[in-house]
């Protein structure tokens, strides 16, 4: 495993990092015995960051966490994300902070995830949606700033907005935060416009999440496929759109060689060869899942001619999140 700086925090971070949301439940059967294997498996390899939310299970994916780690709590970093007060995502322009993300909501969020995790502190904490009239409503920074001084927090930052690549790109510019998770892989490619170069400018630290687009750029998701029980991914992914996405992944395997021998490692490895990431979050529920993504940390990143290549495969699909589509 190799790792990198999480921007100005200083932070060491693992390049594949465990992202939590699967173990807390809503992708179909759930295993909380093989989570915790994963979990166990991943710290073994080498992983030391690990991504959560309170909202994730309602806390269950924090507690998992917690418990992974108790007697190590040192030699890892964990990040977790404070829900909007609403539970509506994504947070709108017209939705003040007042009702969001007020101060009171975000300390009380905090200590219960102190409590879940069975921690002291809390590495990264973040807020689970962003949109840009909240720089100029500092209640959210005041609160963090508050945290952070407390010795709760290290460092704090937000996760944009679903399908948002444009939206943090003047809170980077601002200063005021340390880290910004986005949704950053071979298909949505419109992070590198903005977003990552002002990240680099100003050293803040980048965490990618939905490398795998969901699950449709490992490959194994074909028209025909059928999700479990209870994955929620069974009324976003239709059966026509899985259809248009295994046609272009299946162009994605011209990009196979020994250095990307599966389509999981491409997509992990054209994430991490832009040098503004700091680490990428797939969900790993099960062991074969950590073993199989770790793999892809190993130094060899694509070429200048590959990452250009991969441009043209860039996918801007338009497709909103179910939770998304009334907002």
């Amino acid at each position: 495993m190799r790792y990198r700086k999480l921007g100005r925090t200083g932070i060491e971070v693992s390049e594949i990092g465990f992202g939590g949301w699967g173990i807390g439940g809503g992708w179909g059967r759930q295993d909380d015995a093989e989570a915790t294997r994963a979990l166990q498996r991943a710290l073994e390899l080498g992983v030391n960051f690990f991504d959560t939310a309170l909202g994730y299970g309602n806390g269950h994916s924090e507690q998992l966490i917690g418990r992974a780690v108790a007697g190590i709590r040192e030699r890892v970093v964990i990040a977790t994300k404070i829900p909007p007060k609403t539970w509506r995502w994504p947070v709108l322009p017209h939705e003040p902070v007042s009702e969001t993300f007020p101060a009171d909501w975000i300390i009380e969020c905090t200590e219960k995830s102190l409590k879940n995790l069975n921690t002291d502190y809390i590495d990264v904490q973040q807020l689970h949606a962003w949109t840009p009239p909240y720089l100029e409503q500092l209640e959210w920074y005041e609160a963090l700033t508050k945290l952070k001084e407390q010795g709760k927090i290290r460092a704090f930052g937000v996760s944009a907005n679903d399908w948002d690549p444009y939206g943090p790109v003047t809170l980077v510019q601002s200063g005021l935060i340390d880290t910004v998770q986005v949704i950053y892989n071979i298909f949505e490619q419109r992070p590198a416009e903005q977003l990552l170069p002002a990240a680099l400018e100003h050293n803040v630290g980048i965490i990618v999440r939905v490398p795998f687009e969901e699950g449709l750029l490992t490959g194994k998701m074909g028209p025909d496929y059928v999700f479990d029980e209870g994955d929620w991914r069974a009324r976003w992914l239709t059966p026509e759109r899985l259809q248009e996405a295994a046609r272009r992944v299946e162009a994605l395997k011209a990009f196979l060689s020994d250095k990307c021998p599966t389509l999981p490692i491409l997509a992990l490895k054209f994430v991490l060869s832009h040098p503004a990431v700091s680490t990428v979050i797939p969900g790993m529920r099960r062991v074969a899942n950590v073993e199989a993504n770790c793999a892809a940390s190993d130094g060899e990143l694509l070429s200048a001619e590959e990452l250009e290549a991969l441009k043209a495969h860039a996918f801007v699909h338009g497709w909103k999140y179910p939770w998304s589509q009334e907002r």
